[in-house]
């Protein structure tokens, strides 16, 4: 199964990976191309499109775990989020907060 969360490493780190390991992530995951059509379209074996696949992974999750972006944009998308709902209920007060608080986490890093 295809994962959401590889995906978004990819938008966030996607261009430090070598050429072949995002070419194929991204005909895997944005082109949601099979392994043996990147295989077929790469001029190598299947399983070698699997373990470049799996090693890149390997690789965003790794520098997920050192620089934690995607995990930053999450937190401060749902900051947002939760604003935007206090606002459409009329809760400016609970809105500046939450945003208030974003911005000082945001500053603070």
């Amino acid at each position: 199964m295809k994962s959401l969360e590889t995906a978004i490493l990819l938008d966030f780190y996607g261009n430090l990976l070598t050429d072949k390991m995002r070419g194929c992530m991204e005909m895997y995951y944005y082109d949601d191309m099979s392994l043996a059509e990147i295989a077929d379209s790469e001029n190598i074996s299947r399983q070698g499109v699997h373990d470049t696949i799996k090693r890149a992974q390997k690789t965003l999750e790794e520098y997920e775990n050192k620089l934690g972006l995607a995990h930053r944009f999450q937190e401060q998308t749902e900051s947002v989020r939760v604003a935007l709902e206090e606002l459409s209920r009329g809760d400016i007060k609970a809105c500046e907060n939450t945003l208030t608080e974003l911005i000082d986490k945001m500053t603070e890093e």
